[in-house]
């Protein structure tokens, strides 16, 4: 047995460092704390290849003394607290005394401060050691820069990501840091280009300038305070709803921190207005006192404990239902006047008749009953090959929704927007392999911009957006001009499709066994007409010709059947001919 030793102190913080520095983010993360507890109101971050190879930030803070800067890049240094009564009264961001020592023992850095306007200091790190401190000039403020992390620990750095997917890691964090202080500037450069640019402003306009403009006007503000607490903030209307999580923001004290319990106090608010795998905007604030909370619990420092967790629970649950109240209040429990739609006729359905439940699927989204609607479409294919719809037969649409058509044996109901699903995703998979799909110019250019962190993934997926139809060229920062979309998508709704592609790209390309199927079928569910569209007697009979072209037009791209059919035999006997 090796005897037991104590670890050299290079070792020692190497392990530590394991903790608190986990990628170049991690990095950007403790810089920016320590620079907003020095005040700093202008901020400055510049990134080289992803920040594999640079990363500076440039405060206007208070500033370090001389004698300060070799000190504060020791492990437990810290002018935040001195006392272990001090952990539970902590007003600040940084308080542990790691962060510093831990980056230096895995970069190489530079660090240039002043405390006044007449002189400045500055000292460099290798490996955990330090350079004498010379004289430099008054910078008015603090400059850290980092290089080449992880250069001593090899297995470290060959786990880092790509330059695009740390950096988009870092863009990230930094719009965290934008929501959470928007009274203060920051800028961030990425490869001598700047990628966000964000002066002193309201909350409000703040996640507009971090979003994008659709932002504007959708926004529901949120004040609460009952006792001690306070809730402030903003959430979104329903136009901010959005297929992946990521938009979801809790600060506590001015602290971001992920939470499981508190983000389902604000789905739990709107869970009458969303769908299962739906996510509404929302950004709190939580102002509680310190005491009633513990920070001291995650090296990261994005975890807490708190003394009354429910409590909290219920607070932040209330402040969001009653902010979207208005919208609770429009929503109409039914609709009046549905209408069956073929050709031009129409009639009123008796309102007091009770629906007939021929019970054929299971609403249910589970694998079983997908299996289980799979297996019904593989016997029902057997028995629609001597089946097929009548030439020049009447199609009418039912609730908007549904397209009911006769054949020799029956009738088949179809649903529009899976069948229009299924029609999207095999064109969409033929033009990644051949020929493009075929684009419908705008009558105008129409210029779309999208959050820096989006816009680094369409650039990403710009060749295959081309193959679908989207002609589609850079404008500026994190801006597009859309000049056609596919023939097969509806107008309006360019952007939103275009959003959905990136949020289910993001949400789904590390699980994706094939990222050209999923591209496509994320195209194809979001492009497709939707349940609600009104449908004319050609839309109808083209969208049922193009479905029968297809190679498997009983179920759509994610298993859910397109097709029910209700045979002679079934109707005889529902009629009691039989």
């Amino acid at each position: 047995m090796n005897p037991i030793i104590s670890l050299p102190e290079d070792l020692r913080n190497k392990i530590s460092a394991g903790e608190v520095v986990e990628r170049p983010a991690s990095v950007v993360k403790e810089l920016l704390e320590n620079s907003l507890d020095a005040g700093a109101s202008e901020i400055t971050i510049v990134i080289e290849k992803g920040g594999h190879q640079l990363i500076q930030v440039r405060d206007n803070g208070h500033g370090i003394s001389s004698d300060g800067l070799s000190q504060a890049f020791q492990r437990y240094t810290t002018n935040k607290i001195s006392n272990i009564d001090d952990l539970f009264n902590i007003n600040t961001l940084g308080f542990r005394g790691e962060a510093l020592a831990s980056i230096a023992s895995v970069s190489e850095i530079s660090a240039t401060s002043s405390v006044d306007e007449k002189s400045g200091h500055q000292m460099s790190l290798a490996n955990g050691v330090t350079s004498d401190i010379k004289a430099a000039p008054p910078i008015g403020g603090t400059d850290i820069t980092v290089r080449n992390i992880f250069y001593n620990t090899p297995a470290r750095k060959k786990f880092l990501k790509s330059i695009n997917s740390e950096f988009r890691q870092i863009v990230k964090m930094v719009r965290r840091f934008g929501l959470d202080f928007p009274d203060v500037s920051f800028m961030l450069e990425h490869n001598n280009k700047n990628i966000l640019n964000l002066t002193p402003e309201s909350l409000e306009n703040r996640i507009v300038s971090l979003n994008d403009p659709t932002f504007r006007d959708q926004l529901l503000k949120v004040e609460l305070t009952k006792g001690d607490y306070t809730i402030s903030g903003f959430v979104g209307t329903l136009n901010l709803i959005r297929k992946r999580p990521g938009q979801q923001y809790l600060f506590v004290n001015r602290r971001y921190i992920q939470n499981r319990l508190l983000n389902s106090a604000v789905y739990s608010a709107y869970e009458s207005l969303v769908k299962r795998g739906e996510y509404p905007f929302s950004l709190l604030n939580i102002t509680i006192p310190f005491d009633q909370l513990d920070v001291n619990v995650h090296p990261m420092k994005i975890e807490v404990k708190f003394i009354d967790e429910w409590r909290v629970y219920h607070v932040v649950k209330s402040a969001v239902r009653d902010s979207i109240s208005s919208i609770l209040s429009t929503i109409p429990s039914f609709q009046h006047n549905q209408q069956f739609h073929g050709f031009n006729k129409s009639f009123e359905p008796n309102q007091n008749q009770e629906p007939i439940n021929f019970n054929i699927f299971s609403e249910s989204k589970t694998e079983n009953n997908i299996q289980g609607a799979k297996d019904y479409i593989n016997s029902f294919q057997i028995q629609t090959k001597e089946s097929s719809v009548y030439d020049g037969s009447t199609l009418w649409q039912v609730h908007n929704k549904y397209i009911i058509s006769q054949i020799n044996s029956g009738l088949v109901i179809i649903d529009q927007h899976v069948a229009h699903e299924r029609v999207l995703y095999e064109e969409a998979l033929n033009a990644f392999d051949n020929t493009p799909l075929s684009a419908q110019t705008l009558l105008f250019s129409e210029e779309l911009e999208f959050s820096p962190d989006e816009f680094t993934v369409l650039l990403e997926i710009f060749p295959y957006l081309k193959k679908l139809g989207f002609r589609i060229k850079e404008n500026g920062q994190n801006k597009i001009l859309l000049e056609a979309i596919p023939s097969d998508m509806g107008w309006g709704n360019e952007n939103t499709v275009i959003k959905d592609i990136i949020d289910n790209y993001i949400a789904n390309r590390k699980n994706s066994s094939s990222f050209m199927e999923d591209l496509a079928a994320s195209f194809a569910c979001h492009a497709a007409v939707k349940a609600g569209d009104t449908l004319s007697m050609e839309e109808m009979q083209i969208l049922v010709n193009h479905l029968f072209s297809t190679k498997h037009p009983y179920y759509c791209p994610h298993g859910r059947p397109i097709i029910v059919q209700l045979s002679l035999e079934e109707l005889d006997k529902r009629f009691e001919r039989i």
